[in-house]
């Protein structure tokens, strides 16, 4: 995985406030954006599908009638592209009201209504007591300071919200179940594989695409480390 330098973080600082001015200014009526030969629409404040979760997208796996949970949904795109592999039942879940607005038109938009539900929810506050075949997660790559709920979409202030997706994921995951989390190589990719280290989880890249301005972004399985018991 490439290091990016100093220079270029301030420049990944500079392009992520113009992508949250972006977020914001979209069209109080939504527009649509094009992603991976797809239409999909946002409302204003909501993340737009981006490269980002094409890593993850375009190498993830999901089995005929799988459940799937989809955490930090934005528009919805991976829990649809979930759909498209053949899913069972799918919840996207986001903490952003304009988000989850998105999420559901997309959900209508490409026929899957009946198929996913989509939640405000904060991490797992408002998800049932059941567990998933996959849990896919496209959280905030960097611990930085995030003043709104649109920062929130790439910012994670102390890595509170990964640091949590971790502490909580275990009790919504089959034992034998997986999980797709993106990542990138402006983030904090070492933090995120200790936690999920810690919460008892292999850590294997599955994909990845460079971008422009020395940008990589990364997806990732997680599986449940075996236990051996001694006898």
């Amino acid at each position: 995985m490439t290091n990016i330098s100093d220079k270029n973080v301030l420049e990944i600082d500079k392009w992520q406030n113009e992508m949250q001015r972006n977020f914001k200014s979209t069209p109080e009526l939504g527009k649509i954006v094009e992603y991976l030969g797809k239409e999909f629409f946002v409302y204003p404040n909501t993340f737009w599908p981006f490269v980002d979760s094409q890593p993850l997208v375009s190498n993830f796996q999901i089995k005929s009638g799988e459940s799937v949970l989809d955490v930090g949904t934005g528009s919805g795109v991976i829990a649809i592209f979930s759909c498209y592999l053949g899913a069972g039942k799918v919840l996207a879940i986001d903490v952003n009201p304009s988000a989850v607005e998105s999420a559901k038109y997309n959900s209508k938009l490409h026929g899957f209504e009946k198929i996913m539900t989509v939640k405000q929810s904060d991490l797992f506050k408002n998800v049932p007591p059941e567990k998933f075949d996959v849990i896919t997660a496209n959280l905030p790559f960097r611990k930085k300071a995030a003043n709104d709920i649109v920062a929130q979409s790439q910012w994670d202030t102390d890595f509170k919200t990964n640091t949590q997706f971790f502490q909580q994921i275990g009790d919504y995951l089959k034992p034998n179940g997986r999980i797709y989390f993106s990542q990138s190589n402006f983030g904090e990719v070492e933090d995120f594989k200790k936690l999920a280290i810690s919460a008892g989880f292999s850590v294997e890249k599955i994909g990845s695409k460079e971008e422009s301005g020395g940008k990589e972004f990364y997806a990732f399985v997680l599986k449940r480390v075996k236990q051996v018991t001694l006898t």
